[in-house]
């Protein structure tokens, strides 16, 4: 799997208990299955369609740096499914487990459109090829 985002819990992400708000750290997820998505499918218009089960194994406190790493698990005819892992940057301590997330490719019109991609590519694979 591999961990590109990096984020830094402020006081701004931090719940009553004084650890990250969980909230949070699903936007952050969310957004990055997104992004991991457009790339893959090269297509900026895809939706989350689902998620499974969130396993939330430690809570991170301020000023922890944590990264979310994504991989894509399986292409469908009109989606992707990724999993999902967050880890403390330093300790690599785990703070997250999601086994499923369900990202849609949509057409102009909104609507589910086969995107044609049956495995991980990289930037450098479309470039050479």
């Amino acid at each position: 799997m591999n961990f590109h985002t990096r984020k830094w819990v402020r006081p701004g992400d931090l719940n009553p208990n004084a650890t990250l708000f969980g909230g949070r750290l699903l936007e952050w997820i969310d957004e990055e299955a997104a992004l991991y998505t457009i790339v893959q499918l090269e297509n900026k218009h895809v939706v989350t369609k689902f998620i499974s089960e969130i396993n939330f194994i430690n809570a991170p406190r301020q000023g922890d740096i944590i990264e979310i790493g994504i991989e894509a698990v399986t292409f469908g005819r009109t989606s992707i499914t990724l999993r999902c892992e967050v880890r403390n940057k330093l300790t690599r301590e785990d703070i997250l487990s999601i086994a499923k997330i369900t990202m849609v490719n949509l057409g102009e019109d909104g609507k589910p459109v086969e995107h044609g991609k049956t495995k991980i590519e990289y930037v450098s694979d479309r470039v050479n090829s």
